[in-house]
């Protein structure tokens, strides 16, 4: 276990590491990208560092850790990839029903042997939810389809907290409800009367743009949008990061984005500004607007003039 700079967790936890490409968000993974940087070391193999390899030996670290920490669980890899066998699943939660003081974080792409895995745990293996409130379960939605796809199979699944990331953000989400789940509407949420909504269900959701050598923007009005449908149903939201690209609207189109860098003049030709229809399979990415590269931390992580640092007050 590990401090990591992670904005919504403080420590990592990786008993298992190593994935493979699931879906959009996996195409700049930035795991990926830290495995190669540690191929032959620290448990990363040298041959294929990124492959899906489990560490029984690192099982115990949280149990010596004994001030309560929120703590995200492997952060390196997915805990329901296909190749985790359930043994070690099944380790994984015996550490965290021990270690009670810390809240632990798991989030998946893989819902659906996240469901199966819970069914058998809570049946076969006699656990109730009152046993584990310090996990919480999310999944990650970079986009519609994904959202459309995870989300009402992670709202099946029974844990204390459930949460998704919109990480990273490649599209506009609207947690509006589609198809497959009958939840009913909460009264009071600002939401359109007579439909339900999936984020009526969850207790959290984060957000943030992409990082790495070969990341995509993100369009401020589609944070702006799932902000302002967190605070109509009352649920917390955390902004993580602009990423590598910043907003950017020129002066001389009449408006400045409020959330994007001033640049000085001649600036863009020192660093990197392109404009929408520059972004080659990025097809969500509005062509009118621009954005420039300044990386992670020039872009910061403002929205409107304010950090959002929104976490569920969940008591253990």
């Amino acid at each position: 276990m590990g401090k990591t700079r992670i904005e919504w967790t403080e420590y990592s936890w990786n008993p298992v590491s190593g994935c493979t490409p699931i879906s959009e968000g996996c195409q700049n993974c930035y795991a990926k990208r830290m495995a190669n940087r540690l191929r032959g070391r620290c448990g990363y193999p040298a041959d294929d560092p990124f492959r899906v390899t489990l560490h029984p030996e690192r099982l115990g670290e949280p149990l010596r850790w004994k001030e309560p920490r929120r703590v995200f669980v492997c952060s390196m890899g997915d805990l329901f990839h296909e190749d985790v066998p359930r043994w070690m699943r099944f380790e994984v939660m015996d550490i965290i029903l021990q270690a009670k003081q810390h809240t632990f974080l798991i989030l998946t792409k893989r819902p659906a042997n996240m469901k199966e895995f819970f069914e058998w745990y809570y049946s076969k293996a006699g656990r109730t939810i009152e046993t584990i409130k310090n996990l919480w379960l999310g999944v990650t939605a970079e986009n519609q389809q994904r959202a459309d796809e995870r989300i009402p199979i992670l709202l099946q699944i029974t844990a204390a907290v459930r949460f998704v990331s919109v990480e990273p953000m490649l599209g506009p989400v609207d947690l509006s409800l589609s198809d497959g789940v009958d939840l009913s509407m909460s009264v009071g949420t600002g939401l359109k009367p007579g439909k339900s909504y999936l984020i009526n269900s969850l207790d959290w959701v984060i957000c943030g743009g992409e990082t790495g050598p070969n990341a995509r923007p993100m369009h401020p009005d589609w944070v702006r949008n799932l902000r302002d449908q967190c605070q109509a149903s009352g649920v917390s939201f955390f902004f993580k990061q602009w990423g590598e690209w910043a907003p950017y609207r020129p002066s001389t189109a009449g408006y400045a984005s409020p959330d994007g860098p001033s640049l000085p003049e001649g600036c863009a030709s020192k660093r990197k500004l392109m404009w929408g229809w520059e972004f080659k399979n990025h097809e969500e990415f509005p062509k009118w607007m621009a954005a420039v590269r300044i990386g992670k931390k020039a872009a910061g992580r403002l929205l409107d003039g304010r950090m959002w640092d929104e976490i569920p007050d969940i008591i253990l």
